[in-house]
């Protein structure tokens, strides 16, 4: 059996070189928009809190950033907690609450579709964290379609 010999690595040791930066650091020139859409179930994956950072990340380049949430996306957007609304049953349980509040907190516009909310999750519009807009299911596709009229950037969260 081989034996190895290396010491166990240490708090503040790392495995990569994580301060090269190899393209340069993109910034939004005046007007630029982005959106990120989610049509992910919470917790059913990293995507959707990983896509909520690069949401928060845009915003910060610079970009007016919008987050679409429709689909099975809008369970992103709802209130949660454990006993009571807002109480965090373990850590984590709260981070896609907490990083929307951030996001809209920063100045990032959140929509939400009605339809989904109601017809296949079964809430309504006071289920959702404060400062979500709910709109129509028909102004889904047309948000996408004025950002892409507006040559934004577009994430598409999705999970199959």
């Amino acid at each position: 059996m081989p034996k190895v010999t290396q010491e166990l690595h240490k708090n503040g040791d790392f495995f990569v070189d994580y301060e090269e930066k190899v393209f340069e650091d993109v910034k939004a020139e005046p007007g630029e928009k982005a959106l990120v859409t989610f049509h992910t179930v919470a917790f059913e994956g990293s995507i959707g809190f990983v896509n909520m950072l690069q949401a928060t990340r845009l915003q910060r380049k610079g970009y007016e950033t919008s987050i679409l949430l429709y689909g099975p996306g809008v369970t992103l957007g709802l209130q949660r907690g454990f006993p009571t609304i807002g109480d965090e049953a373990f850590p984590g349980h709260l981070n896609f609450n907490n990083q929307l509040k951030k996001f809209m907190a920063e100045g990032g516009k959140v929509y939400a579709c009605r339809f989904a909310l109601q017809a296949l999750y079964g809430h309504g519009e006071p289920s959702l964290i404060e400062g979500i807009r709910p709109i129509n299911p028909l102004d889904v596709l047309d948000l996408k379609l004025l950002h892409v009229r507006d040559n934004a950037v577009i994430i598409d969260t999705w999970t199959v």
